[in-house]
């Protein structure tokens, strides 16, 4: 097994743990919820290993994108609408207020991330997590966590 950060050694303890969650990951007959992601805490240099199913409870995702006035305005926009008749009809859908609201969530959400990660890093991990599962060699994720005081979100290293 090749270090995820080639710059950190790896200290004896998170390689055993490692090799343990790949172990089970190759043994494993089929895709389910109970597969191992391990989540390093780079302050403390500790793992936690969870079930890939407990991922969202854990670690909620940030959907404010997908919110239904939102999505919305964004089809109205691929049809070739103006954007400003698109706004007056999702104001007209889902009301001013709604729609205010939504995108107020998202920009809030770009400006001051409260989640570590967006829906869509959570649904690319799960996919390309299950999609290894038909491949020869099967891929784990090893999700690490930002310091306390740095705003970046949640990384993910495949090993």
């Amino acid at each position: 097994m090749t270090a995820p950060f080639p710059s950190l050694p790896l200290l004896p303890r998170l390689q055993q743990q490692l090799r343990i969650c790949q172990a089970r990951v190759m043994d494993a007959d089929e895709w389910h919820g109970n597969l191992p992601v391990p989540v390093l805490d780079r302050s403390w240099l500790q793992l936690e290993v969870i079930g890939v199913g407990q991922l969202l409870e854990r670690f909620p995702a940030d959907s404010s994108a997908h919110a239904p006035e939102l999505i919305r305005f964004r089809s109205l926009l691929q049809q070739n609408m103006p954007a400003d008749e698109a706004e007056q009809q999702c104001w007209d859908e889902f009301g001013p207020e709604a729609c205010h609201l939504a995108l107020r969530r998202f920009w809030l959400s770009q400006q001051r991330p409260t989640q570590l990660w967006s829906l869509e890093d959570y649904l690319e991990l799960m996919g390309r997590y299950r999609d290894s599962f038909s491949e020869e060699s099967r891929v784990m994720p090893l999700l690490v966590l930002p310091r306390s005081d740095d705003p970046q979100r949640l990384q993910c290293h495949w090993i």
